[in-house]
């Protein structure tokens, strides 16, 4: 039986150019190279509320086995795998709607926190193996990632069978040449990242016991 994987990452916010999440991951449109896999990729706009339901309406589309959210996050130096969503709209800046909630729940009454479902611990160890900087975080922030993050598990708190989760991309060399020391990733690498990060999601059945917690 074919499994559908769908990939969502962001349009370009805050005045850049490009957002290295979509950037890498519209390469992987329509990739055939894992026998009775499809892959299908979403572009989000970088809206609150709307990319919610942009990223609900291919849920309900595509009924996907495996959901993974990119995004952007300038700074960080690796693949980053993010393991909780908080109940939180928060925003530094504007969306590109010029909208900014300011301590605000992303759902009324909900949890205040979800787990990520994929099993992040064994994805960050395939990358590794393959020689690709990874990391676990313990926060998606409180933009529009987390909003999405968190919106997303709320989905599908019923659907179990549903992995899903979140990953931060670093800068692609372009957008550091404007951050001078600022790490970035090639758009190359960060597709291959997705690649095997979407392998190890379908392959693993377990979260490995690894010691990756932080101490701060």
């Amino acid at each position: 039986m074919s499994q559908t994987v769908l990939l969502a990452a962001f349009e370009p916010f805050n005045g850049e150019a490009l957002n290295p999440s979509w950037e890498a991951i519209k390469t992987l449109q329509g990739y055939t190279a894992i026998p009775g896999l499809r892959i299908a990729c979403q572009p989000l706009p970088c809206v609150f509320e709307r990319a919610l339901q942009v990223l609900e309406h291919a849920l309900a589309a595509l009924r996907p086995s495996v959901v993974i959210v990119v995004g952007q996050a300038g700074g960080r130096p690796d693949i980053t795998l993010e393991r909780v969503a908080i109940n939180l709209d928060d925003a530094p800046m504007v969306d590109n709607a010029g909208q900014q909630p300011i301590d605000t729940p992303v759902i009324d009454g909900a949890p205040a926190a979800y787990f990520t479902t994929l099993p992040v611990k064994a994805i960050a160890q395939a990358l590794h193996e393959n020689g690709i900087p990874a990391s676990l975080s313990y926060s998606a922030g409180s933009y529009v990632c987390n909003h999405v993050f968190y919106g997303l598990m709320h989905v599908l708190r019923h659907r179990p069978r549903v992995r899903a989760g979140f990953v931060h991309v670093p800068y692609t060399p372009a957008q550091a040449a404007y951050y001078p020391g600022a790490p970035s990733m090639a758009t190359t690498q960060v597709a291959d990242a997705m690649v095997i990060t979407v392998k190890a999601a379908l392959d693993d059945l377990q979260h490995l016991p690894l010691p990756t917690g932080a101490s701060h």
